[in-house]
């Protein structure tokens, strides 16, 4: 039985894309989204697709902390 990645997307994965789009979103690096930038990237440099990328990272790490402040108080 092979393993297929993104074959079927379940209700948490979705969940989880819809963060990561908003949190894009809200720093204005919606375009660097994979689900928008499908394109290869094989000649971009890493440290490119860490401006571009790591944030949007670092945005959902932000959210998430604040999310948990709020649950503890």
């Amino acid at each position: 039985m092979s393993n297929r990645k993104n074959a079927f997307t379940s209700p948490e994965q979705e969940s989880w894309t819809r963060f990561k789009m908003e949190c894009a979103q809200e720093i204005g690096h919606l375009q660097f989204v994979k689900e928008n930038n499908d394109h290869y990237k094989g000649d971009v440099t890493a440290r490119q697709n860490g401006l571009e990328g790591g944030p949007i990272g670092g945005q959902m790490v932000k959210r998430m902390i604040e999310m948990a402040k709020s649950q503890i108080k």
